[in-house]
């Protein structure tokens, strides 16, 4: 199988799906599907949020979800400006991990914690 091939989809669990949606698509994501539970349309019982070459399943955390660390997860986005994408993140609420460098392995990258506390790295280092 070639890696061209491959289409990524992280998972994770929110506290609030519509704070984490505004933040998803301050940094580039679109959201494509949000099922929510009928008798209570605060809870996404299953979202989906594109980003090219992949995406992001999530939805409400809740007893039943697979996904039960609200905060505690991270990501990888391969993406050609990171500098742009860090920017991007930092405005809509996330904190500074760490700022963005030239790394020593190629490429460009930094990390950020989320309004939720997950751990997202922007980088324009692409492992092959």
């Amino acid at each position: 199988m070639e890696t061209k091939d491959i289409k990524h989809w992280q998972s994770m669990s929110f506290r609030d799906v519509d704070v984490m949606s505004a933040w998803l698509a301050a940094i580039g994501f679109r959201e494509h599907a949000a099922h929510r539970d009928e008798a209570d349309p605060s809870v996404v019982v299953h979202g989906e949020w594109v980003w090219a070459g992949g995406g992001l399943m999530a939805g409400s955390a809740r007893d039943d979800s697979p996904v039960t660390a609200p905060g505690r997860s991270s990501a990888y986005l391969v993406v050609d400006d990171p500098d742009a994408i860090f920017d991007a993140a930092v405005a809509a609420g996330a904190t500074v991990e760490r700022p963005m460098v030239d790394q020593d392995y190629g490429g460009r990258g930094g990390s950020v914690r989320d309004p939720e506390g997950n751990h997202w790295s922007f980088g324009s280092y692409q492992p092959r």
